[in-house]
């Protein structure tokens, strides 16, 4: 059974179509990836999946629930993450804070039970810390786990907005651009870790990028947008020989 079932997608502001009868199926344990020109609604896709936006038409299910319609809330607590292309991090605040404040949607003690911090409460903000250590270790984030957010490199705050969303448990993870704005080293870095999480944590991966390289390298699957509208889908093979998707890359001669 598929993961996330996309179908019949519009999403419409005002006369302007940002999305039109767009059909996705995501399947569990793949990387999945959405490429496109820029403007061609991959982000507004995202944005439908995470509940940002809410499709003019169409439908959103996942593991037969609607999703059509969900908050952002609703949606991550049924185990969607996303990882955002503008950070959404707390400059502020330590690596190991902001990693912290991802998993408010666990604790699920009364404020009474966190005055006196015993039993229920205590539990689970062990269990929280326990998660959250974990995820440092994975992102190879130890060396800056004190370091406030924003005296990091952009890439390492790229690193930190990727673990952010990894610290939820999630089963599908939202990648929307992880590797814009970086080094060679550092793309290589985020590369590394979506492979690993894939692979080592079985999470389902949802990988909006750029780089048609490194999309081509790594992804099961891969949805081509172009002016809001699928124009082309299936392994990268066959992906990269459709004549509809070299004409929206490349124009033709």
């Amino acid at each position: 059974m598929a993961h996330l079932q996309i179908s019949d997608v519009t999403l419409s502001f005002g006369g302007l179509k940002a999305l039109s009868h767009v059909d996705m199926t995501i399947e569990p344990g793949l990387i999945t990836s959405i490429i496109g020109p820029n403007g061609a609604g991959k982000t507004s896709m995202l944005n439908c999946i995470s509940g940002f936006y809410h499709p003019t038409k169409g439908k959103i299910l996942y593991k037969d629930k609607d999703l059509t319609h969900a908050s952002p809330h609703q949606v991550s607590s049924m185990g969607i993450a996303r990882a955002f292309q503008n950070l959404e991090l707390f400059s502020g605040l330590s690596v190991l804070d902001n990693l912290l404040l991802a998993r408010h949607q666990s604790l699920t003690y009364s404020f009474l039970q966190a005055t006196i911090f015993y039993g229920k409460a205590s539990r689970i903000e062990a269990e929280n810390r326990a998660a959250v250590e974990d995820v440092i270790d994975f992102m190879e984030l130890e060396p800056v786990r004190k370091h406030m957010v924003g005296s990091l490199s952009y890439g390492f705050q790229k690193k930190v907005e990727v673990a952010r969303a990894l610290t939820m448990d999630p089963e599908i993870l939202l990648l929307d651009e992880p590797m814009a704005g970086m080094n060679i080293q550092e793309k290589e870095d985020i590369v590394r870790f979506v492979m690993d999480i894939q692979k080592e944590r079985n999470i389902t991966v949802v990988l909006v990028e750029h780089d048609l390289g490194v999309v081509m390298d790594i992804s099961d699957r891969i949805y081509v947008l172009d002016f809001g509208q699928v124009i082309g889908s299936g392994t990268p093979e066959e992906v990269a020989n459709n004549p509809k998707v070299i004409e929206a890359y490349i124009g033709e001669d």
